[in-house]
């Protein structure tokens, strides 16, 4: 065995020893978790099928891919009309 093999052995072995020691503490975890996202509100209704449960959230999708694509074009613009100023300003620079 490479000596990479046995640092992955020895850790393998200290998260199971660590899981061992402390799964009372995992499993009441993990169950606080499950009545935690019981509470949640999904987007989408669990008594429809098909793609009409995922109505709200594929236009919610839909929103935040234009959003990103109207703020990417805003950013882009400005970065290109202040480094032309900027380089009008001061002579240099990107004044093509």
């Amino acid at each position: 065995m490479t000596f990479g093999e046995y640092i992955l052995l020895t850790l393998l072995a200290i998260v199971v020893v660590l899981l061992l020691r402390y799964r009372r503490h995992v499993f009441q975890f993990i169950g606080e978790v499950r009545v935690e996202l019981d509470k949640c509100s999904w987007p989408w209704d669990p008594n429809q099928t098909g793609l009409k449960k995922y109505k709200e959230l594929i236009e919610s999708t839909a929103v935040v891919i234009v959003s990103t694509v109207l703020l990417a074009g805003f950013v882009t613009t400005s970065d290109l009309v202040l480094a032309h100023v900027v380089g009008f300003l001061t002579g240099g620079g990107m004044t093509k």
